[in-house]
């Protein structure tokens, strides 16, 4: 009876996951996801520094990473530290809020069409910030919004879109598919009001206007470097450190409760952590579609995981950013919007997702 229950101590050690532990705090091992996040950091490294050199001024990448370090000449810090570097990091930042907010939302909503963009939420944050790009001082409700900054307007909107799509799904619960279909017409509605707005505006505010719509990284300067810093650090340390209950929110409500996880507040924290992370990054750089779509489940192709890797996702939308930023700038004969590029990019993916998700209804 000793050497069977040793036995099957055994088995059961060996099956399982080997666990990592520092103090109080305990987690599993996964070499895979630890080894494709190394990768995955690696290129966006170099990529990053492959961006920066570009340029009527080229640099090779040592050059840029001895500028990084401290070296370089006077004309080199300036163009690395002065004009190119802002706009890099922005791509960088942008890139991982909207992956990780799509990832967090695809976790919670449990259907890999849940993303920012799709649900009206980026949207939302856009209508705000338009309504502060072309209505500014047209009256005193107005005014006293845009002196809030496009920052904290497309967070707003953002917010607000969220609540509406969040309470129209609720019916005892959020369900996945409800949720989804709530937030394309959600979407479709502030996309009308945008095109609204601008029938309406000024020339001038219309073509500011336009340019920002696309998505764009041209112009970023180190003031809107750290907002979108702001919110990585703080809103992306607030979603790992929810990790447990995001993974037992995976396994489905019941199991989540059974493990002591308050689901619809759990729900609604992390919503609203999403939907921070995305309207923050949209104010920076405009609506830039599709990331928040692609990159969790490109992040969950290559760690081969069951659901999408917060780390791993925000390395991978960085890279899809800078990448498609680099594309946008060196590539094409004429210079076009970071966001023309990632919808052109994603706008293939998502019709893959749409045949994997009929496939499965199918099956």
């Amino acid at each position: 009876m000793t050497r069977a229950l040793e036995a099957d101590d055994t088995s059961s050690a060996v099956a399982g996951r080997p666990a990592f532990r520092l103090g109080p705090l305990s987690t599993v091992r996964r070499p895979a996801r630890v080894i494709v996040a190394i990768a995955l950091a690696a290129a966006l490294f170099l990529v990053f520094c492959l961006n920066v050199g570009r340029g009527d001024y080229p640099l090779s990448i040592p050059d840029v990473v001895q500028v990084l370090l401290g070296g370089g000449s006077r004309i080199e810090r300036f163009v690395v530290m002065d004009l190119r570097l802002p706009r890099a990091l922005t791509g960088v930042l942008v890139g991982a809020a909207l992956a990780v907010s799509g990832a967090l939302m695809q976790s919670i909503t449990r259907n890999v069409l849940a993303s920012p963009d799709i649900l009206g939420i980026t949207s939302g944050a856009s209508v705000a910030a338009i309504s502060l790009i072309v209505l500014s001082g047209t009256s005193t409700a107005v005014g006293v919004f845009a002196t809030l900054g496009l920052t904290i307007a497309a967070l707003v909107g953002g917010l607000l879109t969220a609540a509406a799509v969040y309470l129209l799904s609720w019916r005892g619960g959020v369900q996945g598919m409800r949720l989804v279909l709530v937030g394309i017409a959600v979407n479709a509605m502030m996309v009308a009001l945008i095109g609204w707005m601008l029938v309406n505006a000024d020339i001038t505010d219309v073509t500011r206007a336009q340019l920002w719509l696309t998505g764009t990284l041209s112009g970023a300067t180190w003031s809107q470097v750290w907002p979108v810093t702001a919110a990585v650090v703080v809103l992306g340390a607030a979603s790992v450190g929810m990790s447990f209950r995001l993974t037992a929110m995976r396994l489905g409500p019941d199991t989540a409760r059974s493990l002591g996880v308050n689901v619809q507040k759990s729900q609604a924290v992390l919503l609203v952590i999403s939907v921070a992370l995305a309207a923050i990054a949209t104010s920076v750089a405009g609506p830039i579609g599709f990331v928040a779509l692609a990159a969790p489940q490109i992040a969950v192709r290559l760690t081969r995981s069951a659901e999408p890797p917060l780390i791993a996702s925000a390395l991978t939308g960085a890279l899809v950013v800078v990448g498609a930023d680099l594309v946008a700038r060196t590539v094409l004969p004429v210079e076009l919007p970071v966001g023309i590029v990632t919808s052109v990019m994603g706008g293939p993916f998502l019709l893959y997702l749409l045949v994997r998700v009929n496939r499965k209804a199918t099956i």
